[in-house]
């Protein structure tokens, strides 16, 4: 699974999700990518079906770019437990993904396989999306 090896501080705030992606908005490396088109956390188990399903669909052909990666905190405070008493510990890592940002691009594969390979990576995500051609 998908974490940072090490962070600057342990637990961070939660953050605010408004607007859209600035960076990462466009294919650059590949000729097909799957872009965002609503608001989410995508946690490192997320990308990684995504990932297995993306290479199995393309049948290890081709190459793949992952362009997100987990890198915030989110903490979660153990069952039944009163309010108050500090924050939560940490449960796990997830990225930040806003409308416009490129999770994965797809290289060296005919446009029918691309399609239905990240057709199918969509599905694994909790964010809608669409998939985008390089021009």
């Amino acid at each position: 699974m998908l974490q940072p090896r090490k962070t600057k501080h342990r637990k961070e705030f939660r953050g605010q999700m408004k607007g859209q992606a600035m960076k990462g908005n466009k294919v650059t490396v590949g000729d097909f990518g799957l872009q965002a088109t609503t608001r989410s956390w995508i946690n490192g188990r997320q990308i990684e079906a995504a990932r297995k399903v993306i290479v199995r669909e393309m049948k290890r052909k081709g190459k793949l770019w992952i362009r997100i990666f987990p890198h915030k905190p989110y903490t979660k405070k153990p069952a039944e437990v009163r309010m108050g008493k500090g924050k939560g510990d940490v449960e796990g890592y997830v990225a930040v993904v806003k409308p416009g940002r490129v999770m994965f691009e797809i290289g060296g594969v005919t446009e029918e396989t691309a399609h239905e390979a990240l057709r199918k990576a969509a599905q694994k995500l909790p964010v809608l999306t669409k998939i985008i051609e390089k021009n």
